[in-house]
């Protein structure tokens, strides 16, 4: 197996600098993303938060006087991939936590690893058989695939939608999702008249998206995530299916909307708080944390963020808040502090975790919004 890319950033030297107490021994955090692949545009924005907030971190004192260290390892989108590397995380790099697997499919291939070595793991992918049974090790930032089928579900009927079809692809985020909005229709009123799904790779939905049009519904749920988020669009749009289009939080990225063009134009979606907190109310708590994210990630970047370099700022801030309420690295305590976190404001929510929910995120931090004019408008 070849390693597209493994990137070890110590930041020790630099922290020298800013404080001459801080301890050598560096606190290590180990992460596997797809920072290539068909998911790197979920993957490169969360290397490079996790970089440049551990530097920023470092260049601050560090973390209970000791520098964080942080080594990443390139899955290049690939499961088998996030699996070695978590591996190497474990026994080599011998880490003290992971923060990680930037894709559903690359966390749960380490789930099993992390729970038998008994070491803090944030993943940053979104689905919900990620904490959904609740494993003792295992935490996430993302809202869930569920979550977001709900506040899909929601608008629908705010819209007066009562039947709708679903199209999904065969990744596991794709199957998650499609099942909870399967098995959550009811609970909605909303007669399921059509079900699709189309295969890895497949460039054209044209086939799938037809028998759609001739089922006749209201509205149609896209589940997935990449490049077909905009083949769908396209195709949706080309078909003139006259029907409401909605996507999962897999799209909250400007990447989608320049990809799709004008076919993006009135796709409703549920996302963080975070791609539209400028058009947050002044007294939203979501807000100058949101702001200030951006401030620092832009101008580091000269890129816009999206909500995926978001939630490894998240989970880099509760791993670091968990340490310091803990005050140890000892694993067990800082598993303990995560589990406890309440109130902590982040740019994908109010986390409130539980023994029972180590997300910790509710319905309420999902914003509705919708594609206008070539960008994000704020529903509510």
């Amino acid at each position: 197996m070849s390693v597209r890319s493994a990137m070890l950033v110590s930041l020790a030297a630099g922290t020298m600098l800013a404080s001459a107490a801080i301890a050598e021994e560096p606190i290590t955090i180990g992460s596997f993303l797809a920072v290539t692949g068909p998911a790197t545009f979920l993957g490169d924005p969360e290397k490079k938060t996790l970089e440049l907030y551990v530097e920023k971190i470092n260049s601050e004192g560090g973390v209970l006087g000791h520098p964080l260290e942080l080594i990443v390892y390139d899955t290049g989108t690939s499961a088998k991939n996030a699996r070695t590397f978590a591996k190497r995380l474990i026994e080599q790099d011998q880490v003290d936590f992971i923060i990680g697997g930037t894709t559903t499919g690359d966390t749960m291939a380490a789930v099993d690893l992390v729970e038998r070595a008994e070491i803090p793991f944030i993943s940053l992918a979104g689905a919900s058989v990620i904490i959904d049974p609740v494993k003792k090790w295992v935490f996430k930032t993302p809202h869930t695939d569920r979550m977001a089928v709900q506040k899909a579900y929601e608008d629908m009927k705010r819209e007066g939608v009562s039947s709708i079809a679903l199209i999904a692809g065969s990744g596991g985020f794709d199957k998650s999702c499609l099942k909870n909005a399967q098995d959550l229709a009811d609970d909605y009123g909303l007669a399921v008249k059509a079900v699709e799904q189309y295969g890895k790779g497949d460039t054209d939905m044209t086939p799938q998206l037809t028998k759609i049009k001739n089922a006749g519904v209201d509205a149609v749920l896209f589940c997935g995530f990449g490049a077909p988020s905009v083949i769908v669009a396209k195709n949706f749009q080309q078909l003139a299916i006259p029907a409401r289009l909605y996507y999962n939080h897999g799209a909250c990225s400007k990447s989608f909307i320049e990809g799709a063009g004008a076919a993006a134009e009135g796709i409703r979606l549920p996302c963080a708080a975070l791609v539209v907190a400028d058009q947050l109310p002044e007294d939203d708590p979501q807000r100058e944390v949101a702001l200030a994210y951006i401030r620092t990630y832009e101008e580091a970047f000269g890129e816009e963020v999206s909500t995926f370099g978001g939630h490894a700022y998240d989970a880099l801030f509760l791993l670091v808040g968990a340490i310091e309420r803990a005050g140890t690295t000892d694993r067990a305590k800082v598993r303990d502090a995560l589990e406890a976190t309440r109130d902590f404001y982040g740019v994908g929510g109010i986390f409130n975790m539980s023994p029972e929910d180590h997300m910790g995120l509710g319905l309420e931090s999902f914003k509705m919004i919708e594609v206008r004019d070539g960008n994000w408008k704020l529903l509510y």
